[in-house]
């Protein structure tokens, strides 16, 4: 049964406009002109395969959901249960629209990253798609999706610029080092000021071995790259070193030269 007629989506679609994911909703794209073409879709396309084709008993969190495109895919692979969560009103009200339509049972709440650890629950899949890199402090987040939310499998996706070289590097250098900064392949992490693609949310960008080192800081063990950009990953040993920077074992406290 159709829920909606074809002049009510567009109607609709329009009034909760701009978006951000084109979706096809009974026909009628939410985005048809998005500057990346079929976005997130042609994104999708390319990482889809390195996860359950069959998420059948399984909890997914989809952090920071926008339009809701990503909820909707996890419920279609027949996943338990699927929480979408945002900070922005509007486009919960596009995903909770664009679920609605096509019919699937999404959750939705409004709810930040740095709150995570008051959902008291693990789910077996957590989305982090296209969040990483608008928050003041993407480190912190990582550790609190680790230590509080993720049971097996993590999806992180971030946009990244610069050399996109992963290359090897000692553990530790001593402190006349100067010249690794400088290598390529260096895990960097650029900050952005002000704006960035019009966007003033944009604040860290990562090249892509600095996403790799972010991931693994947290203790996030890699799996596969199946796409430049996106990390399949599952939580290993806690990390010693947190965000929240606790005193090292040395008692050396935080910031101590050598």
């Amino acid at each position: 049964m159709i829920k909606y007629a074809p002049d009510e989506i567009r109607r609709r679609v329009a009034a909760l406009g701009p978006w951000f994911h084109n979706i096809d909703l009974a026909g009628v794209a939410t985005a048809p002109e998005h500057f990346l073409g079929d976005y997130p879709a042609i994104k999708w396309q390319r990482f889809a395969h390195a996860l359950p084709a069959d998420l059948s008993g399984r909890t997914v969190l989809d952090i920071g959901c926008n339009g809701g495109f990503y909820a909707i895919e996890m419920k279609r692979r027949n996943a338990t249960r699927v929480l979408a969560i945002d900070i922005d009103e509007d486009y919960l009200r596009q995903a909770r629209f664009a679920a609605d339509v096509v019919g699937l049972d999404v959750e939705f709440a409004h709810m930040s990253v740095y709150d995570v650890a008051s959902l008291n629950e693990r789910f077996d899949v957590v989305l982090f798609l296209g969040v990483l890199y608008h928050l003041r402090h993407p480190l912190l987040a990582l550790d609190l999706i680790r230590d509080h939310v993720v049971r097996d499998l993590f999806v992180c996706q971030s946009m990244q610029r610069g050399d996109p070289t992963v290359a090897r590097f000692e553990t530790d250098y001593p402190f006349q080092e100067t010249a690794v900064f400088d290598r390529p392949g260096f895990p960097r992490l650029a900050f952005i000021e002000h704006c960035y693609s019009g966007d003033d949310t944009n604040w860290w960008i990562p090249n892509r071995a600095c996403t790799a080192a972010m991931l693994r800081s947290a203790g996030f063990v890699i799996d596969g790259n199946p796409e430049e950009e996106v990390f399949i990953c599952r939580p290993g040993p806690a990390a010693s070193q947190r965000a929240v920077y606790p005193a090292r074992p040395n008692g050396r406290g935080n910031g101590a030269m050598p």
